[in-house]
């Protein structure tokens, strides 16, 4: 018996689900079709690649040792594919993106809409999760990341820097005063980000030595995984909160927060958009982060210089 390419790539799938109906629903199969491919697969490679119960599916030894080996041989093998079929005919085939939940919903959904009208050929997928995602382990072709990068493997383009402003609710500076420098503002009740270290993200430019920031040790009473959540609950007045503009630009346009020590600078974020390496980027993960960079813009397009002054680096 000879292996099937599709055996390969269902494998790779149940290896990243790690359920066969996962991947029966993903891949718009029957869970026979799914349990067939597996079996084949085992027979052809003479070995057990998970251990079958009732309720519970494990991938052997086996199965972990060869994904490591296959699945970037399988992406070079797709992505070069890709590349010939790319020299004579219009972007095609399948496109996997990850990005953060909130810059996905507020932005990021409707530039992708854009770009699959121009696309009709090629299929997309999107995952919106605020935690980091590996790429290469999920099989993406692309994923935003907002901040600093921490996986050096990757390759990265910049889409834009986007600034950070303190603010919270009139009614909470009402009540409770506004700081009126950085000493004063661990004093002042704040909504923390979960996903990143409190000493990281209260983080402000230092004129006299730009290369040592400024760092501010806030003691968040609530803390929240989602940006958009943080910003609703300043808006009822809960505390200070450090936002990027791409989520705090209407609520500060509407008034319903306001903009706290403006003359403070909060280390900026850059968004980029990173993707695995390899010897040949493909058309179509060449065009979408063409396309993200024209959309956005830098200054991107929410930016709001009327309220703050711009502030890019």
């Amino acid at each position: 018996m000879k292996w099937r390419f599709d055996d390969l790539l269902t494998f790779l799938d149940v290896m990243e689900t790690g359920s066969i109906t996962a991947t029966a629903a993903r891949l718009n199969l029957s869970k026979s079709v799914v349990s067939k491919r597996i079996t084949d697969l085992e027979g052809a490679l003479g070995i057990e690649l998970f251990q079958r119960s009732p309720r519970k599916l494990t991938a052997s030894d086996n199965a972990l040792d060869f994904v490591e080996r296959i699945r970037p041989l399988v992406r070079e093998i797709t992505e070069t594919a890709d590349t010939v079929g790319e020299r004579h005919s219009a972007i095609r085939g399948n496109l996997r993106i990850a990005a953060p939940m909130t810059f996905g919903t507020l932005y990021l959904g409707r530039m992708i809409a854009d770009f699959a009208r121009q696309y009709p050929d090629l299929e997309i997928a999107v995952e919106f999760e605020d935690r980091m995602v590996d790429l290469v382990r999920g099989g993406y072709d692309v994923g935003i990341r907002i901040g600093i990068l921490r996986d050096s493997s990757l390759i990265a383009r910049k889409l834009c820097t986007d600034a950070r402003v303190i603010c919270c609710s009139p009614d909470f500076a009402a009540t409770n005063g506004l700081p009126r420098n950085l000493e004063e503002l661990s004093g002042f009740a704040c909504i923390d980000y979960s996903n990143v270290n409190t000493s990281q993200l209260w983080q402000f430019e230092n004129l006299a030595s730009p290369a040592e920031p400024i760092s501010v040790a806030m003691h968040g009473r609530i803390v929240a995984n989602n940006g958009e959540a943080m910003r609703d609950m300043a808006i009822a007045g809960l505390g200070l909160v450090l936002l990027p503009m791409f989520i705090a630009a209407d609520a500060l346009r509407a008034g319903t927060l306001i903009a706290v020590l403006t003359e403070a600078r909060p280390l900026p974020y850059k968004i980029y958009a990173v993707y695995p390496p390899t010897r040949h980027v493909s058309a179509k993960v060449r065009a979408f982060i063409d396309h993200l960079v024209r959309h956005i813009g830098d200054p991107p397009i929410w930016q709001m210089s009327d309220v703050l002054g711009t502030r890019n680096a």
